[in-house]
């Protein structure tokens, strides 16, 4: 089995680990070259990148393909991450994706693909004030993107989660899902989610998005850490 693939799987059941022990990584949302990662390597250390796959706007990104080849070049670990468009059937979204988010051979660029979850300011692409059709949303884009065997996270925040689906018992199907959360407290610690700061339901969080919007050897990155 592929080494990449294997420590993908691992960043998927990845838990509470000592910050001294912290693997740290960033996510990038525009095109990114293999000297740019080499340079976040040397500098701040980082091990894995997560791209922007899909976005907000209903279409492919597809600048996230040469990104995490770029980024494997360098030798890092390679995910993605998924900004939903509810104005798009779900299977249809899954389908597109699943078919272009791939190399020149056909292989996968990504280990796992993370759900944004999060506020679009897209009045056609936006979250519903429903809270059932937000869920019943996600919940077929999760099963669609599993149903091309494909293994599938979850990202938000606190506020995020609660804007969309108010409480976690509307839409409690996720939890066995692995959970990437944001919360900019500059801490490569997940001692905030277990003094207060969890929600959806999940016991344990995979992944955590410590400080946003920041730039790194010249490129604008958000750092993360399992």
């Amino acid at each position: 089995m592929n080494k990449k693939f294997l420590l993908s799987l691992f960043l998927l059941v990845a838990l509470s680990i000592n910050s001294a022990n912290a693997v740290i990584g960033v996510d990038v949302s525009d095109p990114i070259d293999e000297d740019t990662f080499n340079c976040l390597i040397d500098n701040y250390g980082i091990e894995f990148v997560i791209s922007r796959g899909y976005e907000s706007i209903g279409q492919v990104d597809y600048d996230a393909i040469d990104t995490n080849l770029n980024a494997r070049s360098a030798g890092l670990i390679t995910d993605v991450y998924l900004f939903p468009c509810l104005a798009i059937d779900p299977s249809q979204i899954a389908s597109d994706f699943v078919s272009s988010m791939v190399d020149g051979n056909g292989n996968d660029v990504y280990g796992t693909v993370w759900i944004d979850i999060e506020y679009n300011p897209s009045s056609t692409c936006g979250w519903s004030s429903d809270i059932n059709q937000n869920c019943n949303f996600l919940n077929n884009l999760v099963s669609s993107l599993q149903s091309y065997g494909k293994l599938v996270g979850i990202y938000s925040s606190q506020y995020q989660w609660s804007s969309i689906f108010a409480d976690q018992d509307n839409c409690p199907y996720f939890t066995s899902l692995p959970v990437w959360y944001a919360h900019y407290d500059g801490s490569a610690s997940f001692d905030d989610w277990y003094n207060g700061y969890s929600f959806g339901g999940w016991s344990d969080p995979s992944i955590k998005q410590y400080d946003g919007n920041e730039t790194g050897c010249g490129a604008g990155v958000d750092f993360n850490f399992y």
